[in-house]
């Protein structure tokens, strides 16, 4: 093996995983192999740091239901799928060991009030377009799409109501065999690029310069908006108040885990500060 090569892998020795125990208790390297598939990672090694921190947790989390004689009960959901012993049982210490209070009202109106904004319905904009297409790893195709872009602006300047024709003429989006237009857009209805574009564009509109994306040059005019309104308290308190719930309680949970963690021996993984989504 030349020089080269042998620097070349030892970055992997240095990364071999250490054995991982929580009390005494192993957990199978080949298990950790398996987890890491539901531990998405930029890096290998990181995806199995997560995977080996999930099943220790877990691991701890069984020992503590064991300890407090606890005995899996089993769910089954809607389509028949049933839960393994170890998951109720994860589930179970949990639900009995880990209490938060339901959110009241005054603080759901509080978390309203400071994050008014979040509750207002979406914005509409009913929209047409005339499409140049070109593929965006063709550059002379792209720099072709914008200037018959900005040519058809400056004609639309000159007779707005030619829109329609320009775009049955010369749209490479099927939206042209009704004149280019694309109906009511909502969020998420479109690219982002596309999208983000269409706020800056006042109601009866073409704007004034050629939107790029992925797709190639749009020509965009914006034919009416409708403003998103304000949601009432009433209509959201629920929704409010399940996350508030939710948040306190997977705070609880890790707070839970923490203690845990603390008076129990853990070896080849640290828990510590450990956002790991193991119960969910």
């Amino acid at each position: 093996m030349d020089a080269k090569a042998a620097c070349a892998i030892k970055p992997v020795i240095a990364l071999k995983p250490k054995s991982v125990t929580v009390n005494g208790v192993e957990i199978p390297r080949a298990a950790i192999s398996r987890e890491t598939q539901h531990h998405p990672a930029r890096k290998p090694t990181e995806a199995w740091l997560s995977a080996a921190r999930a099943l220790a947790i877990r691991e701890l989390l069984l020992q503590e239901a064991r300890a407090l004689s606890m005995q899996p009960a089993p769910l089954t959901d809607d389509e028949g799928r049933r839960e393994t012993d170890d998951e109720a049982l994860v589930r179970t210490v949990i639900e009995r060991e880990v209490v938060t209070p339901e959110p009241d009202e005054a603080t759901c109106r509080r978390y309203y009030t400071q994050n008014i904004r979040r509750f207002r319905s979406a914005d509409l904009c009913e929209v047409s377009h005339i499409l140049n297409a070109a593929d965006p790893r063709d550059t002379p195709a792209r720099e072709t799409a914008q200037r018959r872009a900005r040519a058809l602006i400056e004609s639309l300047a000159k007779a707005p109501e030619q829109f329609g024709r320009l775009a049955r003429d010369q749209s490479d989006c099927p939206s042209r065999e009704v004149d280019g237009n694309l109906g009511q857009i909502g969020p998420g209805q479109t690219v982002p690029e596309f999208e983000q574009a269409l706020s800056a564009i006042p109601a009866g509109t073409v704007h004034g310069e050629p939107i790029a994306s992925r797709y190639g040059y749009h020509v965009v005019r914006v034919n009416h908006r409708v403003e998103g309104r304000q949601l009432p308290f009433e209509l959201v308190r629920d929704k409010i108040s399940a996350y508030l719930a939710e948040h306190v309680r997977r705070t609880a949970v890790r707070q839970y885990i923490s203690v845990l963690a603390g008076r129990a021996v853990i070896t080849g993984i640290d828990l510590a500060g450990s956002n790991t989504p193991l119960v969910q």
